[in-house]
């Protein structure tokens, strides 16, 4: 059953739960003990989860997270690449929200929720290896003998791993504050109940 609410009083909480999330996404680079940097790739846990909670609330709300995250990295040192890199999530955490928004039961059952993740991901992987390709064309980064090994397998499907885990602890921690809160993520929402 999705809770109802007053047309305002529902918009206050979208902006709330929007703020909180995007100070979580420019907090997590910024404090989070486990981080991987391997060159162009890198792995911060939990990066995402901000980012896939959002899609759950709005288009809007993904797009601001996402630009919110990428100021974490920004704020945290990590290289320009690894900042472009956080900045290309506007791309999958947009067209998630949209199609979320747009279908009806895409995450009923946990098949139906695998595959919106892994297709969702593939876009994701593809973004970042777009970003670390054509900064590095550009000289922006420089080339080794393991570039693309690098390009391919720690990027593309490094992201793609670290995506889909991501995307299911975000998944687990919106069905969480649904279900033992007054708050109202209205993507999720209309696909489970």
């Amino acid at each position: 059953m999705v809770k109802s609410y007053t047309n305002s009083s529902s918009k206050t909480l979208q902006l709330t739960s929007a703020a909180v999330l995007t100070a979580v996404g420019i907090l997590i680079p910024l404090v989070m003990p486990i981080k991987i940097v391997i060159g162009p790739a890198s792995y911060t846990l939990g990066s995402h989860i901000p980012i896939v909670m959002a899609m759950f609330l709005s288009p809007v709300v993904a797009l601001a997270v996402s630009v919110g995250t990428t100021l974490g990295f920004l704020m945290a040192g990590f290289p320009i690449v690894i900042v472009l890199r956080a900045f290309s999530h506007l791309v999958f955490a947009t067209l998630g929200a949209i199609y979320l928004q747009k279908t009806q039961d895409s995450l009923g059952t946990i098949w139906k929720r695998q595959s919106f993740s892994l297709v969702i991901n593939l876009i994701h992987a593809l973004a970042e290896v777009l970003i670390v390709y054509f900064v590095t064309a550009f000289g922006q980064q420089n080339l080794d003998s393991n570039f693309f090994y690098t390009l391919f397998v720690l990027v593309g499907i490094g992201t793609l791993i670290h995506g889909m885990i991501d995307f299911e602890l975000g998944y687990q921690f919106t069905k969480m504050l649904t279900n033992r809160t007054h708050l109202n993520f209205d993507n999720f929402s209309r696909h489970h109940y």
